[in-house]
């Protein structure tokens, strides 16, 4: 019922963020140029673990959702969010603003007057004062629907949810439809790419399978020239210090550029996705649903796997696989299992360990077993002469892979 408190979900691995102390005067960390620090406020490590998983979303989801998706922040998203609220409120729809991010524009604190918004929870975090999202009193006004801001935020401990996208699904499993802000930069899969880009790894994401489950997502679009001029007239970031600082790091136009290609693709390949799918509908097609296995060692270079095999099977709509062998005497690292299993739930697929005496038969049976019809893998890292003495895992791997299409990718230059 509207107002109920949603059921539990089983527990993920909790996350561990070790975030270094703000500097009181720009409001950044030692170390860090990130676009979370900009907005001044101090980067959070969460105390709770993850609870909702995808197919718990799945199953408790009864309203829709839809996301309103940047390519970076001052696009216009928390504008545009304020704006359909206002359509709605005049339609005669129950509109309350569960949280908005305001952040001193005035433009933005004039449209949210125009809503009910809901009072925020006070919580105190490293000696300072920090709004939250009050989630339970949202759930207990039961508006027909709520606007949310900033999906990727991570809460301060002390309220229910480590994430603000748990809460979002809290509300939609209440059966209220949320109205919802991301950019582009928070997406789980791009958080290498993204890092790659800009130089900055964004500490905030968001799942790829809860982007999945919105029912509409609508692009808030920007020329990188015009979002430069926005932030020179002070309108992302009113201090000018910030707004220094970011145009030199984050705001560039190449990064601008890059980041909207990305944003512009992730709606083009879910439209082209919905596409197919109504135009096969009712339909006797056979199934050719890709399912893309990446294996993985400790080490460095397995999150770019699993993050590369991720944008390949969003790409083709399929299911990602995540398997790790090792030999019976081989010691199985649990923090790098803990979180390695965390990485691959976020996007939205499976992973095991198994235990083989042979790494190419351990993955080919498992591969068989699961109708695999794609595998990743690293470019090796060993020389020459230590291929020549043991073997190599990729050669031995592609000579005995039947029908089954093997992706090696390039090593990554450090």
């Amino acid at each position: 019922m509207p107002g109920s408190r949603s059921p539990e979900p089983p527990p993920l691995a909790p996350s561990a963020e070790n975030t270094p102390e703000p500097d009181p005067a720009t409001g950044l960390s030692a170390g860090s140029e990130s676009v979370e620090a900009l907005t001044g406020r101090p980067e959070i490590a969460p105390t709770l673990g993850i609870y909702w998983t995808r197919q718990h979303a799945q199953q408790a989801k009864r309203a829709s959702l839809r996301i309103y998706l940047g390519a970076a922040p001052g696009v216009g998203k928390t504008f545009a969010m304020l704006g359909e609220g206002i359509r709605r409120k005049g339609r005669g729809s129950d509109v309350v603003v569960g949280l908005v991010e305001t952040y001193g524009r005035p433009k933005t604190i004039e449209l949210a007057a125009q809503l009910e918004v809901l009072p925020p929870l006070r919580v105190q975090y490293r000696g300072v004062e920090l709004s939250e999202m009050d989630t339970e009193a949202l759930i207990a006004r039961s508006p027909s629907v709520a606007l949310v801001d900033e999906l990727a935020h991570t809460n301060v401990p002390g309220v229910r949810r480590a994430k603000r996208w748990e809460d979002v699904l809290d509300v939609l499993a209440a059966g209220i439809e949320v109205i919802t802000t991301v950019n582009i930069q928070h997406v789980e899969s791009l958080n290498d790419v993204i890092a790659e880009i800009t130089e900055i790894r964004q500490r905030e994401t968001v799942p790829d399978w809860v982007i999945d489950l919105a029912d509409q997502i609508e692009l808030v679009d920007m020329s990188p020239q015009a979002l430069q001029r926005r932030m020179m007239h002070g309108n992302v970031y009113p201090d000018p210090r910030k707004a220094e600082l970011a145009l030199r790091r984050f705001f560039t136009l190449e990064n601008l550029t890059a980041l909207r290609d990305l944003a512009l693709m992730r709606v083009a390949n879910r439209v082209d996705s919905e596409l197919l799918e109504r135009w096969t509908k009712d339909r006797a097609v056979p199934d050719t649903r890709e399912r893309v296995l990446v294996c993985v060692q400790h080490g460095e270079l397995a999150e770019y796997l699993i993050r590369r095999a991720a944008r390949i099977t969003q790409r083709s709509k399929g299911d990602l696989l995540v398997l790790h062998v090792h030999t019976p005497e081989e010691r199985v690292a649990d923090d790098w299992i803990a979180s390695t299993r965390a990485l691959v739930a976020s996007l939205g697929g499976e992973f095991d360990v198994i235990s083989a005496d042979s790494d190419v038969d351990g993955v080919l049976g498992f591969a068989y077993r699961q109708n695999v019809t794609q595998i990743v893998v690293g470019e090796s890292h060993r020389s020459r002469v230590q291929e020549l003495f043991h073997g190599s895992f990729i050669n031995r791997l592609i000579r005995k892979a039947n029908e089954i299409d093997v992706h090696v990718i390039a090593r990554r230059e450090t």
